[in-house]
């Protein structure tokens, strides 16, 4: 039942990485347009084919079809269309892990609405921003009293926003979203003419959680579900009618990744679990209860439960690990197998794109990499000057080739900014500003963020190579290495460490791991200074802010 799958891709099976990275194609329709053509397509074949199972804390289950989703998003369209939601308008969701965002989604896809999907943790300023920045006319929220209470206080500075839709709740100036679910009439055609979409128009804008600075207005058209058939189908390796689940919310543009769009277009059934807060225990127990085939996860969340009893849990189930969203340490991948005898798959990419550089199904994972480039985009690593670099060189991760072919998935600008628009994607190539070598067998090692290498006594040291032999040792679970001044030296590497259970901070640990890492890398790239905290700085995305420890360690103004 792969025909959608066969639609889109001329052939889906490969004998070898090499044959996968030359042959492999995608088809993109004019009017492509994932709510029709995948969601309906779907219910049209099977109307009782399995979509999404949801669960929460609460004792909430739902399980839901491609016909629920198909004749839900119907009804929720025309209500939507009632308010005056129309093609090109623009809506804030802010819906953590709820099942409504799927119906919500695809209503607004099916208008031709753009989607800005948006966290929990966003303040006042940040929702402001996004409204006035995009011209949101709408904002759909969870009845959340801290969320609730951030969109009432920038609704002022929000002259575009037309309604509030509150989602599982009621508060006064609220529509809400049962209501009009329940209201709208399940019949709905596809827009022709001026109000249809095609693949070029704008479906969804990510609003960057970048470390520094404000968020940038990251542009997706309907083309962009096609460019993660390469990152569920060849990396994630779900299959059609069993249960993926990748953890992650629904304003991170990982949820894209991996809850979404390539999901269902290879067939395969989501499992969402709504957890009020992330406990390492509890996510093993449903990992374990619900028979998950394939699963994905940030490094984060596999270092934390990695301080649990994993092999008391049965995981058998579960065929193919994978993870993206900071660099995969190689200890925890190496203990992750020891316990579980399976290794984790390594994926790589940003906000502005499908996954960039994976460990697909023919690669042999290798600890410490992010795999080999994904076909159709032309990773290379380039110079300052825009040169390859030599195996075993540092250069920056670039997609190459815009100008003879712009791949599906690629973001195709910054919304408003064709300045910025022109610097990042109107050239030959796009430059993710992000560090790694290469090795001799086409392996690819991340180094660290441009503005995150240090610089320190004539050497060029990476922070993540420090941040792996650190993660070696079992007292740490998880570090940023950052430069920190010194009057000597001018700077020097330092790090910032969170313990595991168990552990407490000393000098004599600071010596230990000092040692540590002179033994595990070059001698000189040693943090001299170590600072134990209890959380590390992190964007709403889950990445690490070391510009913030910079900062405050007097690095950067």
């Amino acid at each position: 039942m792969d025909h959608i799958l066969k639609k889109y891709c001329p052939r889906i099976e490969f004998d070898s990485y090499e044959d996968f990275y030359d042959n492999f194609q995608i088809n993109v329709p004019a009017d492509f347009n994932f709510a029709y053509d995948v969601v309906d397509e779907w219910a049209r074949v099977d109307q009782g084919k399995s979509a999404l199972v949801w669960c929460d804390d609460h004792g909430g289950e739902h399980t839901f079809t491609f016909g629920d989703i198909s004749r839900m998003s119907n009804k929720l369209a025309n209500s939507y269309k009632e308010l005056g939601i129309k093609k090109g308008d623009v809506v804030l969701c802010i819906l953590r892990r709820r099942w409504e965002y799927w119906v919500n989604a695809m209503a607004l896809c099916k208008i031709g609405a753009i989607i800005i999907p948006a966290t929990l943790q966003l303040t006042k300023k940040d929702i402001a921003y996004r409204c006035q920045s995009a011209d949101v006319k709408a904002v759909v929220c969870v009845d959340d009293d801290y969320v609730c209470e951030q969109v009432a206080a920038a609704m002022p500075e929000c002259p575009t926003v037309e309604n509030r839709i509150l989602v599982a709740g009621e508060r006064e100036g609220w529509l809400s979203f049962d209501e009009l679910l329940e209201a709208g009439s399940e019949e709905w055609q596809r827009p022709t003419g001026a109000e249809a979409t095609t693949s070029k128009d704008i479906m969804l804008i990510y609003f960057t959680s970048g470390t520094t600075g404000m968020a940038k207005a990251v542009e997706h058209n309907f083309a962009h579900p096609l460019g993660h058939i390469i990152t569920a189908k060849y990396w994630q390796q779900v299959q059609e009618n069993k249960l993926h689940m990748s953890v992650t919310d629904s304003g991170w543009a990982k949820f894209g990744w991996g809850k979404i769009y390539g999901q269902w277009i290879c067939g395969a059934t989501i499992f969402c679990y709504d957890m009020d807060k992330f406990h390492a225990t509890d996510l093993l127990q449903h990992m374990q209860d619900y028979k998950l085939t394939t699963f994905c996860a940030p490094p984060t969340m596999y270092r934390f439960m990695l301080q649990e009893d994993v092999a008391s849990y049965d995981l058998s189930s579960i065929e193919n690990f994978a993870t993206a969203g900071e660099p995969l340490n190689a200890e925890v991948t190496l203990a992750w197998e020891r316990l579980t005898g399976k290794k984790i798959r390594e994926g790589f990419g940003q906000t502005e794109g499908p996954v960039l550089l994976a460990t697909f199904p023919w690669i042999e994972p290798r600890p410490g990499s992010m795999g080999k480039p994904s076909p159709l985009l032309h990773i290379r690593l380039l110079d300052d000057n825009g040169w390859p670099v030599e195996d075993g060189e540092e250069g920056a991760i670039c997609v190459t080739g815009l100008k003879e072919a712009y791949p599906p998935g690629l973001f195709v600008g910054y919304y408003k900014d064709e300045e910025r628009t022109r610097e990042a994607v109107g050239g030959e190539y796009y430059n993710l500003h992000d560090m790694a070598w290469r090795d001799s067998d086409g392996y690819y090692f991340f180094v660290g963020r441009n503005d995150d290498v240090i610089k320190c006594s004539g050497y060029r040291i990476g922070p993540f190579e420090v941040e792996s032999a650190l993660i070696e040792h079992p007292a740490v679970v998880e570090c940023a290495v950052t430069a920190a001044p010194d009057p000597i030296r001018g700077k020097v590497v330092k790090a910032t460490i969170v313990l595991a259970r168990g552990w407490s901070p000393s000098d004599t640990l600071v010596k230990e791991l000092q040692n540590h890492v002179k033994k595990t890398t070059a001698p000189y790239k040693y943090p001299r200074i170590v600072e134990f905290v209890d959380e590390l700085p992190k964007t709403v995305g889950g990445k690490i802010k070391r510009k913030q420890i910079r900062m405050a360690d007097g690095m950067e103004e």
